[in-house]
């Protein structure tokens, strides 16, 4: 899945991202609006972390998302 899928449905995805990186407050996940790069911030500043190592975990917790079904209006 590529990230703009992520990023566009992000209110879909935060819950695993807080789930993942649970240092991260609601606010910190939430704030971030699913951008990759403000998400990795944020990982590398509350694990101490490299942007390398932050953009590594991002990626294996990129791998395991599934495609979340849009939900249809009616």
């Amino acid at each position: 899945m590529n990230w703009n899928t992520i990023e566009s449905g992000w209110t879909q995805y935060k819950g695993k991202a807080k789930e993942q990186w649970s240092k991260l407050s609601d606010e910190q996940i939430e704030g971030t609006a699913g951008k990759r790069d403000e998400l990795a911030m944020r990982v590398q500043e509350a694990y101490s972390v490299s942007k390398d190592e932050a953009h590594r975990q991002m990626g294996e917790w990129q791998a395991k998302q599934e495609e979340k079904p849009v939900a249809k209006q009616v």
